[in-house]
């Protein structure tokens, strides 16, 4: 049995009784649950809650979005204005959240909730469509197979699953560990591909602490189970690096393994990343001061960071480094009057003069923006 084949298996069980071994005890918001039909949140299997970082407006993306819990999580923080698409490749789960979309439209006052059928490792290829082209034109020799990919090819340009750059904030909920190996790296491609520029993403899994060994990978119960698919914990970052994504870090880490195999610890974690904004690097003036504790850091893109120093810094990084995705390590000191701006190589260690940033308004998430802390 393939890798695919034993996922749809054991969680098309899932949709129709409840499995208790493939969800680990996770602490979601009571508020947000309490809307929830009961079948949903009996049938939904997880490791964490990325729906915390969900905001209002925001076109969130659920990988793998099984029973749609987290997708009607999120659809009561995204408001009015936002939307909210889940993805999954299995029939069974796909009916038991579209059994509810109705019940959910009418108590959110609005349908914002989509349910598309897809592979998260290809999210352009629409399954729906796919399923429907193939009852026109059934496969029945090895000429057919190529007539398929050659609509799959079309149809992934012509009206991809999901877009590219047209997603906010990309979740997911111990799904990343399914998919096959091989086909990993390109599933990080593909939620590189549709976030948009600025946007993020909240990835909740199963990491293990060393690399899992062959024969483990080759159980399908454990792989179905959410454990020999899960990558080593530093290649689940790495992999987010590689893709081109930036403030990549572990939000949450469980400092209990979840289940232990042969000496090997398998953790949930949560990571969280942002998808660098596509435009110049554009000086006006801006600064940020690291507080510590240590004497410099990097950030993803190789600028350094001096502890107490006023770093030069263009406009497109002064915002990021100054938004809730860095906490409090950074003060902004934006210019008390912003110059017209040219294009800058944001050459890594500049001190901006004090002088040059005298008198600019603060932007402290320890205080208030304002010229002085409150």
């Amino acid at each position: 049995m393939t890798v695919e084949a034993g996922v749809l298996e054991r969680y098309s069980a899932g949709a129709e009784t409840r499995q208790a071994d493939l969800c680990c005890p996770v602490d979601y918001d009571r508020s947000l649950l309490a809307l929830l039909p009961q079948e949903i949140i009996e049938k939904d299997y997880g490791c964490g809650d990325p729906s915390r970082y969900v905001k209002s407006g925001n076109v969130v993306l659920d990988l793998g979005s099984g029973s749609g819990k987290i997708c009607y999580m999120a659809a009561q923080l995204v408001g009015e204005t936002g939307k909210v698409i889940g993805v999954d490749m299995n029939d069974d789960m796909l009916a038991l959240a579209r059994k509810y979309t109705a019940e959910m439209a009418q108590k959110l006052g609005s349908d914002r909730v989509h349910f598309v059928k897809g592979q998260i490792q290809d999210l352009a290829l629409d399954l729906a469509a796919m399923d429907a082209y193939l009852q026109k034109n059934p496969i029945s020799k090895a000429e057919d197979v190529i007539h398929l990919r050659t609509w799959q090819e079309q149809q992934r340009k012509a009206a991809p699953l999901i877009a590219d750059n047209s997603i906010d904030l990309v979740v997911s909920n111990c799904v990343l560990n399914l998919v096959r190996d091989s086909d990993k790296t390109q599933l990080v491609q593909e939620i590189f591909r549709v976030t948009k520029p600025g946007g993020r993403v909240a990835i909740s899994d199963i990491v293990s602490d060393e690399p899992v060994p062959e024969h483990l990978k080759q159980n399908q119960q454990l792989w179905s189970g959410c454990i020999s698919g899960a990558l080593q914990e530093h290649e689940f970052l790495q992999a987010f690096l590689a893709a081109g994504f930036i403030a990549v870090k572990y939000d949450k880490w469980e400092t209990q393994p979840w289940q232990v195999v042969e000496g090997i610890e398998f953790r949930s974690v949560t990571i969280t990343a942002v998808k660098p904004q596509n435009e110049p690097c554009i000086d006006k003036g801006h600064a940020v001061i690291y507080r510590g504790a240590f004497s410099k850091v990097y950030d993803d893109e190789g600028h350094v960071y001096l502890r107490g120093q006023r770093m030069a810094v263009c406009e497109r990084n002064f915002k990021l480094l100054t938004s809730d995705v860095f906490g409090n390590d950074f003060i902004g000191i934006a210019p008390m009057t912003e110059s017209e701006g040219k294009l800058w190589d944001c050459h890594p260690g500049t001190i901006r003069a004090v002088a040059e940033t005298k008198g600019g308004v603060y932007q402290d998430n320890n205080c208030c923006n304002t010229t002085s802390c409150c």
